[in-house]
């Protein structure tokens, strides 16, 4: 087999295109030109199981035709080629129509908490860290053993947690709310960064979609900050309303993304994890 090394050697191999033209658009992310005119972006993945994880949580993520995610147009298990999604400036009308399909994808449902996308991997990702896609019908007991207290443990080994914080994160798992609703489909890793904005709609990339609880989706988006959300919240509540007092539950639906930036990026991120955990309950 021919060994593939470079973005346009895997466009072509790909999409069996000669390549036009390229420019980088990250570290290991390429937009490349087709020669039938067509413009790709070319990613390569970081890890094991990484880019078979993004394919299959893209294709599972657009098959409700909610929101719009790029479509994949093949990958090779190391290398991914999807449809190239515009950016540009939010919008209202952008933001209300991002609300309301996210609304509409959660309500597309998971086989259970947990549930990896079909085909997808149960070893997964998000972003660097590793994210293991194992099925559980408890939500509290779930999103704690699956979701919380992994990464708690790699931040202690890791000297980046000390045990007073864990402590505190720990008894937080003991205090999270009940939740009533089935597993939503979640983007799963839905910060401001990986919303691509436009005129008429936003575009979701990056995922790493599993089945949870679909205020986790929304509490991330609040947790590093989104354009217009409250056009997006509003117009999410109109399809589907949230359960009373889930503004109180936001902090316990940030502990997963807090404690995953916690282990990638160091102690600038431990004391809001531990804030959020002292706060779940109360």
């Amino acid at each position: 087999m021919t060994q593939v090394s470079t973005p346009a050697e895997a466009a072509t191999k790909i999409t069996g295109r000669a390549v036009a033209g390229q420019r980088s658009l990250s570290s290991g992310v390429t937009e490349v030109v087709l020669d039938s005119g067509d413009t790709v972006v070319v990613k390569r993945g970081h890890a094991r199981n990484a880019t078979p994880a993004e394919a299959a949580g893209l294709r599972w993520l657009g098959e409700p035709g909610a929101v719009r995610v790029p479509e994949v147009r093949g990958h090779d298990g190391e290398w991914l080629v999807t449809e190239l999604v515009g950016g540009g400036r939010p919008t209202h009308h952008a933001a209300e129509r991002l609300g309301r399909g996210l609304a509409e994808l959660h309500a597309a449902g998971a086989p259970a908490f947990g549930a990896a996308p079909p085909d997808g991997p149960a070893d997964a990702w998000i972003g660097l860290a590793p994210m293991e896609n194992t099925p559980g019908e408890d939500w509290p007991t779930w999103y704690a053993e699956h979701r919380v207290l992994p990464y708690v443990r790699r931040a202690v080994d890791e000297g980046i947690l000390n045990g007073d914080e864990a402590a505190a994160i720990e008894q937080a798992c003991a205090r999270l709310p009940e939740v009533s609703e089935p597993p939503a489909r979640l983007h799963g890793d839905l910060w401001n960064g990986n919303v691509l904005w436009g005129a008429v709609e936003a575009s979701l990339i990056d995922p790493a979609a599993h089945g949870g609880h679909r205020e986790t989706d929304l509490a991330m988006l609040q947790l590093f900050g989104c354009p217009l959300l409250d056009r997006v919240l509003a117009a999410y509540q109109e399809v589907a309303p949230l359960a009373d007092g889930w503004a109180d539950r936001i902090g316990a639906h940030q502990l997963f993304p807090l404690l995953v930036h916690t282990v990638l990026f160091g102690r600038s991120y431990a004391g809001q994890a531990v804030a959020a955990a002292k706060a779940v309950g109360r």
